[in-house]
């Protein structure tokens, strides 16, 4: 409760200056060359206890009832020198996701990093160029926003974006599940569960990126560093281990409705170890698995299908499904080999509430046999790890929100999520997360 009137109080705070706040950042429509937005999120998250018989291992959910926070404050600052955009994202992050963000595959704050700290720290999460080179047909504008600039291109267009981002900013979006400031929370509806994604820690990597746009079609591809060992805070800047990303995209009209399909393919390079390799190892000196013992050069492949789709004014879905090679240890997002997920965003005019949005959503996740029997010897992943699994079955989630806007760029979010067999492991949970988002935007 004392965080519920913290975060409140903090909501309504923000909500009185919100409309000034925006007043003094409003580009003049003279001066299209330069974009400066801000953002501050601030994430309560916490679960009762939940049954779990078997004790907790070292990347267990811990069983006992807990909660935890996670703020960030970002600028988006941009110029622009004719089709040359360069922009800059300093942030700084405070926080930790509940069990240090461990103990759940599918994990429930897309706001907490796999990092953390008590007191606030700055990062420069991205420092990134894009240019775009017009290549004829209808011309369509460009709305000021975060990390765009007004403007206007023609409908079809080459562009390049390189330098430091985030991989997911271009690949694998979806209008109505993708961003954990606005939308959904757990990790596997905001993203395909599968997608193994080149990152640091907190989710950025070093690259670049060529999008081919046509009228109704998008063919975009890059090339991107690789940590230098699994789930690591520093990326191999010598892109010597690396991921190469292609997607396919087509946009159309259902009935007179708006809807997209995106077709993923990802290749990642990198000294990763075998789980079967692990396990043997482990089988002759008598310890227990460890992929970092049995690291070589090896390729893993995965991708998926991701679908959004309009279905009235205010009403609209969305469904992801993936897969990836379940040989090989997880490299940087986190233990999925196949995953689903799928879900609905209605707006709230049925209610006079046409600013506010619930959404409701499900997923499953998965691993293959290798990472079972590796997890069931005690050996220990990005983010799970019970020490143990007599008992798998895949995780099931479900999530639903409601997202009130309280004035311009001013939203509080109350958040549910229940997750059965977390880390794969029937004899755990199930978890019932509840959260409070409060999000300032201008």
């Amino acid at each position: 409760m004392k965080c519920f009137l913290c975060l409140l109080s903090l909501v309504l705070a923000l909500c009185a200056g919100a409309a000034h706040a925006q007043d003094l950042t409003a580009a003049p429509s003279d001066a299209p060359w330069y974009s400066l937005h801000f953002q501050t999120t601030a994430v309560e998250q916490g679960h009762p206890s939940f049954s779990s018989p078997m004790g907790n291992g070292p990347n267990s959910m811990k069983a006992r009832g807990q909660s935890d926070e996670t703020t960030d404050m970002t600028l988006f600052a941009g110029v622009k020198w004719g089709d040359l955009e360069l922009y800059a994202n300093p942030e700084m992050d405070q926080g930790y996701g509940v069990s240090n963000t461990l103990g759940v595959a599918g994990f429930p704050s897309g706001e907490a990093y796999k990092v953390g700290e008590r007191e606030p720290y700055f990062r420069m999460q991205r420092l990134f160029g894009r240019y775009v080179y017009d290549l004829g047909g209808e011309m369509q504008s460009v709305e000021d926003g975060p990390n765009q600039i007004a403007g206007a291109h023609t409908a079809n267009n080459l562009t390049f974006t390189f330098g430091k981002f985030s991989v997911v900013d271009l690949f694998d979006t979806n209008k109505y599940a993708h961003d954990p400031r606005v939308d959904f929370l757990n990790w596997s509806m905001i993203d395909m569960g599968a997608f193994d994604y080149a990152a640091d820690a907190w989710g950025y990597t070093y690259g670049g990126a060529v999008e081919w746009t046509q009228a109704h079609t998008t063919l975009r591809a890059g090339l991107f560093d690789l940590s230098r060992v699994p789930n690591d805070k520093y990326l191999a800047t010598d892109f010597g281990e690396y991921q190469i990303l292609v997607e396919a995209e087509e946009r159309h009209k259902l009935f007179d409705r708006d809807g997209t399909l995106k077709a993923l393919f990802f290749l990642n390079g990198a000294r990763m170890g075998s789980y079967s390799d692990a396990l043997s190892l482990a089988t002759r000196t008598g310890a227990l698995p460890d992929t970092s013992l049995v690291r070589h050069f090896k390729t893993r492949m995965g991708g998926g299908l991701n679908a959004e789709q309009s279905l009235t004014e205010d009403l609209g879905a969305f469904l992801r499904a993936s897969l990836n090679d379940g040989t090989q240890e997880s490299y940087e997002f986190t233990e999925v080999n196949r995953s689903l997920s799928g879900g609905v965003s209605l707006k709230g005019t049925l209610w006079n509430r046409g600013d506010d949005t619930v959404g409701l959503g499900g997923a499953w996740n998965g691993i293959s046999g290798d990472p079972r029997r590796y997890f069931a010897a005690g050996g220990l992943g990005i983010l799970i790890g019970d020490g143990q699994l007599p008992s798998y079955v895949g995780e099931e989630i479900l999530e639903a929100y409601y997202r009130a806007a309280l004035c311009a760029g001013v939203s509080l979010t109350g958040d549910y999520q229940h997750i059965a067999n977390p880390a794969y492991n029937a004899l755990r949970g199930p978890i019932d997360f509840f959260a409070l988002r409060a999000h300032l935007e201008f």
